[in-house]
């Protein structure tokens, strides 16, 4: 290497979205910048294990379970497709490989950052070590992502188990899966295998799946899954695990009675860890917390000056988008001297089971604690006319508002679609529009998203009383 070559003004460590990110705009701002990724291919966790793999999957169980359970009488449903599990683990990687190629490979090629695969070390607080060599920088961005956490079970590793990546990755399909954990990853993963044919069974150590979302939501998505045989138990306290034979144990309390699960395979979808360990950051004057994240400004910036973090190592929202968001902000911020930052109660989240689960903005929860006062509606499905056309009437929209200023401050659902649904309510929050603006707002007839607009008129009528395309 050339020393006189490898000094940039922007040093990206990572290689998933944040990094891009900031790779992109460190081209746009005409900076030299060069991205060393190491672990994960390039792309990270998103297109690599996790967004476009799991969507993928739960698209092939989708066009598996729903031909055997049809929502009309015109229907004969009974039927089941014939199945190939290892050909659809071969169309996932197909795809990943695919994706990869073209909208990172290309995408650094296109941008003209260099890419470096290895670890990089920091060695002093402006110069890493990659595979030997120096390369030094005159300002750093951290972007190194997550991993899966693997929690202090005892016997959990005479158990065995996967995570979320060997899931992935399975030779053959398993009769039944224990998966521990009923956060987004552990529902997304507990319906793609209920419905390729896995008796699945779902454990939550707390008293609702979902822990975060608003308890409607969480109730109405586990009534929908357990209606397709998912085993969902809560507040269950893990005891410790063992091996009898091909079978994982896991027993475990539920109040004052012993619990004990058997499968083939036992997923771990509890929590991440940051990977921030091993990168010398104590040279660089980096500062982490007790849990290894590093603590950013709003700002992004890190206790050391010249040094930006974003993405899932920062610890504040593990969504791909916003991992892009706050790499492209942290390289503004710290090539042109910007002051930006990123309204996070205006990104909205979504978990792709079937339905799906979408939200944006401020839970009645948080609002009562932010202003003391809080005023919501719930709206079920079943009385939009375009999911009683469709005979999908499966979910609920809850919106909350400010009952002085009547402005939307959050937006939380479980509905067909509702991932695509939800950027009205996501503008709505961003914009603080009225409840106003939203019923003054003509909406297409019939269409889903008139639910947004329905939920809004009920602060203001009763809905049950109007025709179809009352303004």
């Amino acid at each position: 290497m050339n020393s006189a070559v490898d000094r940039y003004d922007l040093v990206i460590i990572g290689g998933g979205a944040a990094a891009f990110g900031a790779a992109t705009r460190a081209w746009e701002l005409g900076a030299s910048a060069v991205l060393i990724n190491a672990g994960l291919p390039l792309g990270g966790t998103c297109v690599n294990v996790g967004c476009v793999p799991s969507k993928l999957l739960l698209e092939i169980g989708a066009e598996r379970y729903l031909p055997q359970h049809p929502r009309f009488k015109a229907l004969i449903g009974g039927s089941i497709p014939p199945f190939d599990f290892a050909a659809a683990m071969g169309e996932k990687d197909e795809i990943v490989a695919a994706l990869r190629e073209r909208n990172y490979h290309q995408v650094a090629a296109g941008l003209g950052v260099k890419v470096v695969e290895g670890r990089a070390r920091f060695t002093s607080p402006h110069e890493v070590e990659v595979n030997g060599q120096p390369i030094t920088g005159e300002r750093f961005l951290i972007a190194t992502g997550s991993r899966p956490q693997i929690p202090s079970f005892p016997g959990l590793e005479q158990a065995g188990y996967l995570t979320s990546r060997e899931a992935l990755s399975l030779a053959r399909l398993p009769e039944s899966m224990i998966v521990v954990g009923a956060g987004p990853l552990g529902l997304e993963f507990a319906q793609v295998y209920a419905r390729f044919g896995t008796r699945v069974t779902v454990l939550q150590r707390g008293w609702q799946i979902l822990s975060r979302a608003e308890p409607e939501v969480a109730a109405e998505l586990r009534r929908c899954l357990e209606d397709e045989g998912i085993g969902i138990h809560t507040m269950v306290d893990i005891q410790e695990m063992r091996r009898e034979g091909n079978l994982k144990v896991v027993v475990a309390r539920q109040g004052a009675r012993e619990a004990v699960f058997r499968a083939e395979e036992l997923l771990l979808a509890t929590s991440v860890v940051p990977n921030s360990d091993g990168l010398g950051l104590e040279r660089a004057g980096v500062a982490v917390d007790e849990r290894g994240f590093i603590p950013a400004s709003p700002q992004m910036q890190t206790s050391a000056p010249h040094i930006w973090a974003a993405g899932d190592v920062v610890g504040r929202a593990f969504l791909e988008t916003v991992a892009a968001k706050e790499g492209y902000l942290a390289a503004g911020n710290a090539l042109e001297g910007a002051d930006k930052t990123i309204d996070y109660d205006s990104v909205p989240r979504a978990v792709f089971t079937d339905p799906q689960v979408a939200s944006v903005g401020l839970t009645e929860a948080e609002t009562m604690r932010r202003y003391q006062v809080c005023s919501c509606r719930t709206l079920n499905i079943s009385q939009v006319p375009k999911a009683k056309a469709m005979k999908e009437t499966r979910g609920l929209v809850k919106m909350v508002v400010h009952p002085q200023s009547e402005v939307v401050l959050g937006v939380h659902m479980v509905a067909p679609m509702a991932a695509d649904l939800i950027h009205e309510a996501a503008l709505a929050v961003r914009f603080r529009l009225t409840l106003s603006d939203i019923i003054d707002t003509v909406h297409v007839f019939p269409t889903l998203s008139e639910a947004i607009k329905l939920v809004a008129q009920s602060f203001k009528r009763d809905i049950s009383a109007m025709s179809c395309c009352v303004e």
